[in-house]
């Protein structure tokens, strides 16, 4: 595993943190180049890296993941942000393609449980997509229209399957049958003009597609 943070406490944290839950991090760089840098020379199983990185501290590290994303469709990569920057955000999330590893988008003021992360980690290397309601939610306002079709329950089942969520843990949260969420999920892609699909990871590739339009 591999580490992006350019402040160095934040760093130290995250790496001692992962490293008590069993993961061994390889590498904990300070910015873009060097992320790539160290991707390209340990090849490693899950990538976490935060938005800003020097020398700007905008969105380098965000592009970074984009382009390291691209080379290698098969290296799951965990964003962390302060906020959300729709249009990378987007590019990254859409190469959640049938057949790439996991990707994930969390806001780092609402990770409130380290176990929580640990495991929205776990589910990115193991080729989930995990994907912060409050993302979600930021990147709906760009498509009103459609969305103001949606029942809110309809929203909350969307939320949950675009942080990869299944129909059964949809079902637990919700407290409601499996069959009423499978109901959910065929009205809702209907109504946003996207075809039902059994398969959940491209299920919410196809909301997160849309979301981009």
């Amino acid at each position: 595993m591999i580490v992006a943070e350019d402040d160095v406490l934040i760093r130290e944290g995250i790496t001692g943190l992962l490293n008590r839950f069993g993961h061994r991090v390889v590498a904990a760089v300070g910015d873009a180049e060097a992320l790539v840098d160290a991707v390209l020379e340990h090849t490693p199983d899950v990538v976490v890296t935060d938005v800003r990185m020097p020398p700007t501290l905008t969105d380098e590290g965000l592009q970074a993941a984009i382009r390291l994303r691209r080379a290698d469709p098969g290296l799951p990569i965990l964003v962390l942000s302060q906020y959300v920057e729709q249009t990378y955000a987007a590019e990254l999330l859409e190469t959640a393609r049938p057949g790439t590893a996991g990707i994930g988008y969390l806001l780092k003021d609402r990770i409130g449980d380290v176990v929580e992360f640990v495991e929205a980690l776990d589910r990115v290397a193991s080729g989930h997509t995990v994907v912060d309601p409050e993302v979600v939610r930021q990147m709906l306002v760009r498509r009103r229209d459609p969305l103001a079709r949606l029942t809110p329950r309809e929203r909350e089942v969307l939320g949950l399957m675009a942080e990869g969520r299944s129909n059964a843990a949809i079902a637990r949260t919700l407290v409601v049958t499996e069959a009423a969420v499978a109901k959910h999920i065929g009205s809702l892609l209907a109504k946003l003009d996207l075809p039902p699909d059994e398969d959940d990871h491209r299920r919410v590739r196809a909301v997160l597609a849309y979301l981009k339009g």
